[in-house]
Parts: structure tokens; sequence; C-alpha cells
């Protein structure tokens, strides 16, 4: 199956320009739900279709978009930078790879937690800010190793270069109980072991939130 990696860019025209505010709100969390929806009306051609890309904002107003269908050319956009993605790939293939990911496992019980939020509760109040991007490291690290062992590429380095945590748009009342899911910005190298499964996990992305901007995995050869 074909795929499309775009570079998208709202356009610069005095028009979108006055519409910015609106497309792309401040508030981190309500930003990213904008940002889906805007995307979302180049992508969507029919009230029953269900997202098939992924995307990640570069800066503002400047999205890559990995997708099964080219995305649709509407005049609130810059012409689109679209090109096949269908790299070719062998067991033993290494590739730099930059991801933004909601990382997430599964508790004894059921419940689905947020790895370095989970890490960061069995520590004193007083001392998680001073370990959060420790934690941050180890913990984001192991769940990209963990991500390979069922998607076809082992795990040589990673760095976290940001945690942060977001509120889930929507929500109303006080700051205790409000909904939130932590992004981790990650670098590193990784080995290919099977191409099928790692391109086939790569087109479904990485990890949760994916409608908020997670879970696109970028990759270029290592040098």
């Amino acid at each position: 199956m074909s795929f499309y990696l775009s570079r998208i860019r709202l356009a610069r025209s005095p028009a979108a320009q006055a519409l910015a505010p609106l497309l792309m709100p401040s508030g981190a969390g309500h930003r990213r739900s904008a940002a889906h929806n805007l995307l979302w009306s180049i992508f969507s051609d029919g009230p029953d279709r269900r997202r098939d890309f992924l995307w990640r904002e570069e800066a503002e107003g400047q999205f890559l978009t990995l997708s099964a269908r080219p995305p649709v050319q509407t005049d609130l956009f810059e012409n689109h930078r679209v090109k096949d993605f269908a790299p070719a790939l062998s067991p033993g293939d290494r590739l730099d790879v930059s991801l933004r990911a909601n990382a997430t496992r599964m508790k004894r019980g059921g419940a689905r937690v947020d790895v370095v939020m989970d890490a960061l509760r069995s520590l004193p109040t007083a001392a998680r800010a001073e370990e959060r991007m420790t934690l941050a490291q180890t913990e984001g690290a192991a769940w990209l190793a963990r991500q390979g062992e069922k998607a076809g590429f082992r795990l040589i380095r990673a760095t976290v270069e940001d945690y942060t945590v977001e509120v889930l748009p929507g929500h109303r009342g006080p700051r205790k109980g409000q909904p939130q899911f932590g992004i981790l910005d990650l670098t590193g190298q990784i080995e290919v072991t099977d191409p099928a499964a790692f391109l086939a996990q790569l087109a479904e992305g990485f990890g949760r939130a994916k409608a908020f901007g997670c879970g696109l995995m970028l990759i270029r050869r290592a040098g």
C-alpha cells in the first residue's frame, strides 16, 4: 500500500492570517485539537471516513503528515509538498529516528497509564521536579525498546529531548482530577529486524493520542 509524506503549511494570505487565531489557538491542548480538525479538513472526504493519517506540528502553522491518501489542496494552505513514502528496508539497516509520542502501558487490573507520570507518582512530591527528566529518559527509552520488540526493530540508543504534560481539551472545573496526557520528544537510532512489521507499525503510529499530533516516527538512514 502506498503512503504519502506531506509538508503542509498555513497560507500567508491576508484572509488565512486573519483566521489564524481561530485556526491555531494559543492554549496547548486546544491548539492540538484545533490543528487536528484543521488537517482533517484536507483528508476527510465523507462523513464515514476514519482518520488514516498521522501528523506532527513542526513550527507554528507548519505540519508533517503521513497518510494513506494525498491531502486535498485548499485556499487555507500553501501548496502542499507531497512525496511518495515507500522506504526500501532490509534487516540490519540502521535508521536515525525522531518521535513525538504519548507513551503508555497497561498496569495490572487493566488501567492504562502514562509511563513517566506513573514513575513520578512513586516519588515524594518534593522530589518530582528534580527527577522529572531523569525518569522521562529512563522510562521513555524503555518504552521505545518495548515498541521495537513487536514492531520489527531493535533500539540502539534513545534520548528524551523533552517531556511535557498537557490537559485534554474540553475540561472544565478544578485542576485536580483533570484529564492529562504526557508527550515525549525522543530522538535516537534503531536497527531494523523485520522490515514488513516495522513499516506496518510506522504507518499505524506509535503510542496513543494520535489525534493530538503524537505517533509519527520520522526516519532517515544513519550516516
